[in-house]
């Protein structure tokens, strides 16, 4: 896995990007609401992982954008999506999110139906000496405050903005869309192994208020060491072996 990760339709070149591909995007690509039409943003697009699984689930007439600050992880993510199915349906821009609204490359405005983010998520840890992964991995860059008002920009007002966090930063991120513009749509959280907490939560804001839809605890492994039979359910259009 250390050059890449393969999937159905598309391979993922990942070595010179600070994060590889992994659970995490995996299940965020997979779970997430796609729309039957309207764009999609990916945002922090890293390799391009979540940006091809929305190629793959969406129309052949939905563009994806993904953005991206590391120019690293913009140039492997480039390669990426030239080498897959869908070249002209995503464009990835070498961009801070945080000014991307109303830029050039914001082409008339654009607004989004669908956003997607596997953001960073470390506040308090020690700084990385490797710029590329303290850029992946810890949100100095992009406070969730920050993240939420640039979506907010960004997002149809019937658009969905999706995103997979550790539990704790979950509600640190819901307590502050709470105190904004944003409603709870979904959530489901994730449980690696039966004998341990959940560890992960999906969660799917909107900016119209409706009833949340809160979805069983999704195991990854049972007891046995096993992909669970949700797990192989939730990612059989992506893994090879589902």
């Amino acid at each position: 896995m250390a050059a890449g990760f393969r999937c159905k339709q598309f391979f993922v070149s990942h070595q010179h990007c600070a994060m590889k591909v992994g659970t995490d995007a995996l299940l965020l690509g997979a779970w997430t609401s796609v729309p039957a039409s309207g764009d999609c943003l990916d945002i922090g697009c890293g390799s391009g992982i979540l940006s091809l699984m929305l190629a793959q689930r969406t129309g052949s007439l939905q563009l994806i954008d993904a953005v991206e600050l590391g120019s690293a992880a913009a140039a492997q993510a480039r390669q990426n999506v030239l080498e897959s199915p869908w070249p002209s349906r995503i464009r990835v821009i070498e961009r801070d999110i945080l000014t991307y609204p109303g830029s050039a490359d914001h082409l008339a405005q654009r607004r989004y139906q669908q956003i997607t983010s596997n953001p960073p998520y470390f506040t308090a840890a020690l700084t990385n000496p490797d710029q590329q992964k303290q850029l992946a991995r810890h949100n100095d860059q992009l406070p969730f405050a920050g993240l939420l008002q640039v979506a907010a920009a960004l997002l149809v007002p019937n658009g969905r903005f999706s995103l997979i966090l550790p539990v704790q930063e979950a509600e640190r991120l819901l307590g502050l869309a709470r105190d904004s513009a944003w409603h709870l749509l979904r959530s489901q959280a994730v449980q690696s192994q039966p004998d341990k907490s959940p560890a992960r939560l999906l969660l799917e804001l909107g900016l119209a208020p409706v009833a949340t839809e809160q979805l069983p605890v999704l195991l990854v492994r049972d007891e046995q060491g096993q992909y669970s039979p949700a797990y192989r359910r939730l990612l059989a259009g992506f893994y090879l072996n589902f």
